[in-house]
């Protein structure tokens, strides 16, 4: 009997015991999309030419014109504050996104659309984002997992011809409902149910399904004209046990008898529309079902392969966007804000932080990029665009809180200058929707990269569910060459496949050392521990955490290669330092908390030769701050995306930063002087270009002021009436009413003396 044979006959059992059959939705989530660089790291073998491959990002003609036309112009129609006081965008702008299409950017033009590549839509996205993120929602859910996407893939050709040209043009407003009171995480066991039956309707029989359902969490739902559903589908006419006919995905038209569109919810008292749909008796005929009849219980499988592409585009934007504005406000208010006679960039505290922005947002830039081009090039990464979800809006959080110290009193002061607020308030919600982070990151990244991006394992699991005893026998066999080469590497050395840029040899060579360190690792962790893995949600996570981190290291590396800007060099090798530094450091953690024997001796053997893994050193952080003081074309780069809007503190920020940039190096003289003199005035006629100076004086003072409201009523005595507002304006004397609080701020005006700073 072959080898093979022999240790497949020996395993079956023990591995039918370890992988116990997998469940029909558990199936479609692992199965969904296609495996990209993210297998190399995860076998251990990163291969750099396969990222060179892929190629930079690209813009045709049409797209670049709508960014440059479309875009901009709908940015400069935003207001921040204004949108966030209305709880809604301003009727010019639901107007402007019909006509321009930009809910149908995924469209193809034969349908009314746009036809644009995942690159442009996330582009689109990250540029709305970084003036208002609540139009930036607006226009990306259409876009993302929805009614669109599903019809585009799954739809009959008459469900594509009616649907498509009114999604494209606006004249439908889509939302999805997938999300129950009851099933929020575990949205494959949402409770709503359609039983078929048949109605006659004008006349003629129709098979439909009778569906009662209860949704909430739905964007768009108080204005959408189109819900997309998603419920169990059962056929009571069938034998016991096989009545469940599985999740169906279906298209109803608002109005609808029986279905209400429910009051709206307040999403961290945001602007975009939310709210909850709740059905009763809903009768959906089949042809209302996406795809018809035969796609009846396919509901589920249809959204995990679509939620492999869509995750990596609308939140990874939106958290790209956030990261991008932040770090714009954080170097650029630094330069402008001076206390202790000098600016309060140049303080280490400070600058230490807005470096750290840097790096980062170098690295999960060039990740979401790198997807966004394997994306165009017709791949479908789950597992990518899961750890995209994750780690994007997780930086996204992290950049505006450490934007927030930066700016400290002016950053809590609500009001139209305010330049973080709206985004500090707003950050969570990325991090909770499309799957939750804390979800995401323990269950989904490595449970679905265990599966999908390690070389064998899901050969394994085949053969196992086969009942292949030689089939099993191979896989096992190359399983353990696999672990044996690893081993080796770990140890003594990874070589370096493929070319990577010269500059950045060195970091390469650390990607494919740690590479091979975590494959060992995860083999490790899978063999020792088994099915018991799965439920150890802490330790999965750290496996999904370094996979991750080495992700967005490598493509550190391809965008050095494409963007071709030696002068950000200094950024590439510190944001491969930093993912490289941290995937060290989850990696020891996760040997310390391995409930196994000798987990310390273990651990101490693969993860030799990982000492010189330290973070950046303190001069390397104030030496990358330096430059972004410098050269503002450095910050153009990392944050290629930010717009103008039409007011607010991001406006007032921007002019002042192109005043102080024709300034040069004047603006620390003049500041000096105003500290001398408190006057705006003397201090710019000090100056060579006393106009110019005045310019910036007055701008820069309006920067660092903050916003102020009415207070409560006083007597005549100057106490402050502090009864309620309808006592105060029942006692005002006839025909001189109580003035209330105002809501909006007063126009301020420039003083001409400053206090000192």
């Amino acid at each position: 009997m072959p080898l093979a044979s022999l240790i497949g006959r020996w395993a079956m059992q023990p591995f039918s015991k370890a992988l116990p059959p997998l469940g029909d939705t558990e199936r479609a989530a692992l199965e969904a999309g296609t495996v990209g660089f993210e297998g190399r790291l995860f076998a251990g073998r990163p291969d750099f030419d396969v990222l060179a491959a892929m190629g930079p990002n690209r813009l045709d003609e049409r797209e670049q014109r709508f960014l440059d036309n479309e875009v901009r112009e709908l940015c400069r129609m935003l207001d921040d504050h204004a949108i966030d006081e209305a709880h809604d965008l301003p009727p010019e702008v639901w107007r402007y996104l019909r006509e321009k299409r930009f809910f149908g950017m995924i469209i193809p033009e034969e349908f009314g659309g746009l036809g644009f590549g995942h690159h442009a839509h996330a582009t689109v996205v990250a540029r709305i984002a970084t003036v208002n993120v609540a139009t930036a929602v607006t226009v990306m859910v259409p876009n993302s997992l929805g009614p669109a996407e599903l019809l585009l893939r799954y739809g009959t050709n008459v469900q594509k011809a009616h649907y498509l040209p009114r999604l494209a043009d606006g004249r439908e407003l889509p939302c999805f409902g997938l999300t129950s009171p009851y099933a929020g995480s575990d949205a494959a066991s949402i409770p709503d149910r359609g039983v078929l039956v048949e109605r006659e309707i004008g006349g003629r029989t129709k098979r439909g399904f009778l569906v009662d359902f209860d949704k909430r969490y739905i964007t768009l739902a108080p204005v959408a004209t189109l819900v997309g559903l998603a419920f169990h589908a059962i056929d009571e006419s069938r034998p016991e046990g096989e009545r469940e006919l599985g999740i169906t995905c279906a298209l109803i038209p608002v109005p609808q008898a029986g279905m209400e569109i429910g009051r709206r919810h307040h999403p961290m008292d945001s602007a975009f529309m939310n709210g909850p749909i709740r059905g009763r008796q809903v009768f959906v005929p089949m042809e209302w079902i996406i795809g018809g009849e035969p796609q009846v219980g396919q509901g589920w499988r249809m959204l995990m392969e679509c939620l492999a592409a869509g995750r990596a585009i609308s939140l990874p934007a939106l958290g790209s966007a956030m990261q991008q504005t932040a770090l714009y406000v954080a170097n650029g208010y630094g330069r402008i804000r001076e206390q202790f006679g000098m600016p309060v960039g140049r303080f280490h505290a400070v600058a230490g932080l807005v470096a750290q922005m840097s790096a980062e947002l170098y690295a999960s830039d060039a990740a979401r990029r790198f997807t966004a081009a394997a994306l165009d090039k017709g791949e479908r990464p789950s597992v990518a665009s899961a750890i995209l979800k994750v780690q994007l809006t997780e930086a996204g959080r992290r950049a505006v809180n450490r934007g927030m110290d930066i700016l400290g009193g002016k950053g809590i002061i609500s009001g139209p200058s305010n330049l973080l607020g709206v985004a500090y308030r707003q950050a969570p919600i990325a991090i909770t929707v499309e799957g939750a982070n804390i979800l995401t990151r323990a269950l989904i990244v490595f449970g679905q990269g265990a599966v999908r991006c390690h070389p064998h394992v899901l050969d394994e699991m085949a053969a196992v569910q086969a009942g292949d005893e030689k089939a099993l026998g191979k896989a096992l066999m190359a399983h353990g060459r696999h672990v044996a080469l690893n081993l080796w590497r770990s140890l003594f050395a990874a070589p370096v496949l493929g070319s990577p840029p010269d500059d950045l040899m060195h970091e390469a060579r650390l990607i494919a050392r740690m590479s091979a360190k975590y494959a060992l690792t995860a083999d490790l962790a899978m063999g020792l521990l088994g099915g018991k893995l799965k439920r150890m949600e802490l330790l999965s996570a750290r496996l999904g955490d370094v996979l991750a981190h080495l992700y967005l290291a490598s493509a550190c590396v391809w965008r050095y290669r494409v963007e071709v800007a030696p002068e950000m060099l200094p950024f590439a090798r510190a944001a491969i330092r930093l993912q490289i530094d941290e995937a060290g450091s989850i990696l020891r953690d996760l040997y310390a908390n391995l409930p196994t024997a000798g987990r310390r001796v273990i651990g101490a053997l693969v993860l030799r030769r990982t000492a010189h893994l330290a973070p950046l050193r303190d001069v390397q952080l104030l030496e990358l701050a330096e430059l972004l003081r410098k050269e503002p074309r450095i910050v153009a780069r990392l944050a290629p995306d930010l717009s103008e809007p039409a007011a607010g503190g991001l406006l007032d920020l921007m002019h002042a930063m192109e005043l102080g940039t024709k300034l040069g190096e004047g603006t620390a003289a003049l500041n000096k002087v105003l500290r001398r003199t408190n006057s705006l005035e003397e201090a710019a006629s000090s100056a060579p270009d006393p106009e110019l100076a005045l310019a910036y004086l007055k701008a820069a003072d309006k920067v660092i002021q903050v916003d102020d409201f009415e207070g409560p009523p006083r007597d005549a005595q100057g106490r402050a009436d502090l009864r309620p507002a309808a006592a105060v304006a029942a006692a005002a004397p006839p025909g001189q009413p109580a003035q209330p609080p105002s809501a909006r701020p007063p126009e301020r005006t420039i003083p001409p003396r400053v206090p000192a700073a």
